[in-house]
C-alpha cells in the first residue's frame, strides 16, 4: 500500500511536466500502471473479474 504523502505528492503539480508520474487512482501504485483505465494492473484485474469495468471480458480461446 502506497503512503498518503507519496500519494499526495504525485497528486500535487509539479516544477516541470517531466516530473510528473502516474499512480493508481484507487489504491496509489506507481507500478504496473495501465493509463487507459489509470488504475494499476492488481485493481484492473479485480475489477475486471467482478465485471464493473465495461467492455473487458476474460479471454477464452
Amino acid at each position: 500500500m502506497a503512503t498518503t504523502a507519496m500519494i499526495n505528492k504525485a497528486k500535487a503539480t509539479p516544477k516541470y511536466s517531466t516530473r510528473k508520474y502516474n499512480r493508481c487512482r484507487i489504491c496509489g501504485r506507481p507500478r504496473g500502471y495501465l493509463r487507459k483505465y489509470q488504475m494499476c494492473r492488481i485493481c484492473f484485474r479485480k475489477l475486471a473479474s467482478e465485471g464493473l469495468i465495461p467492455g473487458v471480458t476474460k479471454s477464452s480461446w
